[in-house]
């Protein structure tokens, strides 16, 4: 099976950029050694400055983590946008470093065109994939189809009125997995549960706040208490709607709970960091090309309300131990492969 390249769907990886004039190297972790004292090289290439972004910082502590379990070096060169993109991977070439790793759909072209033109050189795509990859082009990718079932399941469980929905950036095959697993999830301990979803769309579907607010609005009036928010940078449109409704929301990616604290429900949250080190022990290891899903089984996905640490993630999950209780035994079915959740990328 191969996965399409497609964008992911927080506000981590949303194009909304965070404004910063850190182009170029960021530094070396000290805590990895120098490169005279290590086995291995690594840089990390983010689409954007790191900052308060969640996602992003989370495959920065894959690579430290990876370079501390590897013994390798580890350099993170943050761009700004499209052009300092490739005057990074350009300088990252240039240092030869064992691994080179790009996050996000925002590298994708470059790091497809940089592994033709370099072949020598092993690249590592995050949370993206190429249509056509090179045997030097491994690619992390995740199931997010499976974590969105199981907020489905928390909101069929929370639902007072039996209407629940989702704002989505586009009406896309791949934009689906945020919205029809949530519908399945929901409808599998509550099958009268009334759905519909509302689409951003616009110039700016994945970074347009008003107009994902306005979906929101729409829905709550139509009576949904839930909703799954699946719009990027639009996702905190939804949490305000929610803090003026009476809808809660469900976040993607991260812990989005502390986006908008008592309006958040739970995330469907992506492991970037485990999928990292994973990816990052394969190739040195000589295992390259191709890409790995990862899912439940494989801790690359999961709910912040099924994470340690719950009661302070500011999320709403927190008040219900007893919808968590059931939440995770629904978890533990889709990992033994009792449960299997479709994905309505390759549904057709």
């Amino acid at each position: 099976m191969k996965l399409s390249a497609r964008a992911g769907i927080s506000t981590g990886i949303a194009l909304v950029a965070v404004a910063a004039s850190l182009t170029g190297c960021a530094g070396t972790d000290d805590a990895a050694g120098s490169a005279s004292s290590t086995d291995a090289s690594i840089i990390l290439i983010t689409p954007t400055p790191i900052g308060s972004n969640n996602f992003l910082q989370l495959a920065s502590d894959g690579a430290a983590e990876a370079a501390e379990k590897y013994n390798a070096s580890v350099d993170v060169y943050e761009s700004e946008d499209p052009t300092s993109i490739q005057q990074n991977l350009d300088a990252a070439v240039r240092e030869k470093p064992d691994v080179i790793i790009g996050v996000s759909y925002s590298v994708l072209d470059q790091f497809t065109q940089a592994a033709i033109d370099y072949p020598d050189q092993q690249f590592l795509l995050i949370d993206t994939s190429a249509d056509k990859p090179t045997d030097n082009l491994t690619a992390a990718v995740f199931k997010e189809y499976e974590a969105t079932y199981l907020t489905g399941v928390e909101a069929g469980l929370l639902s007072e009125t039996g209407n629940i929905g989702v704002v989505a950036a586009l009406d896309t095959p791949f934009i689906h997995r945020w919205i029809d697993p949530f519908f399945a999830g929901a409808a599998s301990v509550n099958p009268a549960i009334t759905t519909a979803a509302q689409y951003v769309g616009g110039d700016n579907p994945f970074g347009d706040q008003a107009r994902a607010k306005a979906q929101a609005q729409i829905l709550a009036d139509s009576g949904a208490d839930y909703v799954q928010a699946a719009a990027s940078g639009g996702n905190l449109g939804v949490f305000e709607a929610a803090s003026e409704t009476s809808v809660k929301a469900f976040g993607v990616d991260t812990n989005q709970c502390l986006d908008s604290p008592g309006n958040v429900v739970d995330n469907a949250i992506k492991r970037v960091d485990i999928a990292v080190v994973s990816s990052i022990g394969d190739i040195l290891d000589g295992t390259t090309g191709g890409f790995t899903a990862y899912g439940l089984a494989e801790g690359g996905v999961s709910l912040t309300g099924l994470e340690d640490g719950v009661a302070d993630s500011q999320c709403l999950i927190a008040d219900h131990p007893d919808v968590i209780e059931k939440v995770a035994a629904v978890r533990d079915q889709i990992v033994a492969g009792d449960l299997v959740v479709v994905d309505p990328l390759t549904a057709g």
